[in-house]
């Protein structure tokens, strides 16, 4: 029992991170960690863990998985003999004899920190010990390990970038027909730029022949403001909020859609633009961050700040049918060059250094 893997923080509806954390875990059996869980893995030693200390209770559950993994997982590390803790967020307990290796997604509370979030704190105060007492960090991007130095000041041979990957079985092209929307999907928060896209796309000389498709979860604090700003503009009918998309539905949305238009401020990865890709969809994204190290050539990249640029781009996806057809080509090459298997081994290369 020498690996453990805490994924106390698993959510049943998973989103980002635990599709992560699903994802990699089926390729560290290799390793044959026991893995800390409230949910069931059949082909793998489990530890049970308490079912409230995920994200689905709220600030509850992340303060309660807080006070659990600084108190009681010393203990089941000391219980069960380990050599070595895997968490593929952030977080392990501070000042013990337990040894960690964590993983870091983004540094996105500290570059758009709002106000009474506990997101700001969390990474201002204990994030840095977390990496500083860390034996290795793992990250998914060279732009995130930028920022983990840039931010906590943390030597470049800490700092292992492993990109994600995406589910070759579900993500890929259907050779449905192209339907006239314009698909985003993720959150809605400040800094997924949705304000300036609904601009953009309002700019559009010809927009009533099309629609703009926003999926990811309703925000109350923010969805009433782009609510809002669609009807001030007279675009209300074009814009369609489609709330959380079932993970079912989400192949045959991308595949239908014009384009994926995804002008993140930043973001750690960017797993959207890599699964339109894997679908053959044109990409319109950001030139700044991660998505670069995602896109390759294989999408229209814009400055995200820059309202023009995004309905120039869109213009090019309307109007040139072979500028299609090449994104779409180089998308589906793009994609190729990513897989959970190459995710998975490059994970187990970096903990077996320290086991």
């Amino acid at each position: 029992m020498e690996l453990l893997i805490n994924l106390s923080f698993l959510l049943t509806k998973p989103t980002g991170i635990s599709n992560y954390a699903k994802n990699l875990i089926p390729h560290l059996k290799s390793l044959n960690p026991t893995i800390l869980t409230a949910q069931n893995y059949p082909d793998f030693n489990c530890y049970p863990v308490p079912n409230n200390l995920t994200p689905a209770d709220g600030t509850k559950g992340h303060f309660r998985r807080l006070l659990w993994t600084q108190f009681q997982l010393p203990k089941i590390y000391q219980t069960l003999k380990s050599q070595l803790l895997f968490s593929p967020i952030p977080e392990a307990p501070l000042y013990t004899n337990c040894r960690f290796i964590v993983m870091s997604h983004d540094m996105i509370p500290l570059r758009f920190p709002k106000r009474f979030s506990p997101l700001t704190p969390y990474h201002r105060y204990y994030t840095p010990q977390v990496f500083h007492q860390s034996l290795h960090i793992i990250c998914n991007s060279e732009s995130t390990a930028q920022d983990i130095t840039k931010f906590y000041q943390i030597s470049t041979n800490k700092i292992t970038p492993i990109p994600l990957a995406y589910d070759r079985a579900h993500f890929q092209f259907l050779n449905l027909s192209t339907r006239n929307y314009f698909l985003y999907i993720g959150r809605q928060d400040p800094y997924k730029n949705l304000q300036r896209l609904i601009t953009a796309f309002s700019a559009l000389p010809d927009r009533n022949d099309y629609e703009l498709w926003l999926a990811g979860p309703d925000d109350k604090r923010y969805s009433p403001l782009l609510e809002t700003q669609t009807k001030e503009l007279g675009i209300n009918h074009l814009v369609k909020f489609l709330n959380y998309v079932s993970y079912d539905e989400l192949p045959i949305i991308i595949n239908q859609s014009l384009a994926l238009v995804f002008p993140s401020l930043w973001e750690g990865f960017g797993l959207p633009v890599l699964e339109a890709m894997a679908c053959g969809t044109p990409v319109i994204t950001s030139n700044i961050s991660s998505l670069p190290e995602v896109a390759g050539d294989a999408a229209i990249l814009i400055n995200p700040y820059n309202i023009e640029e995004i309905t120039a781009a869109m213009k090019i996806i309307i109007n040139d049918s072979e500028a299609r057809k090449q994104l779409s080509q180089k998308g589906l090459k793009r994609a190729d060059k990513f897989s959970w298997e190459q995710t998975g081994s490059a994970t187990v290369e970096v903990l077996q250094k320290y086991l």
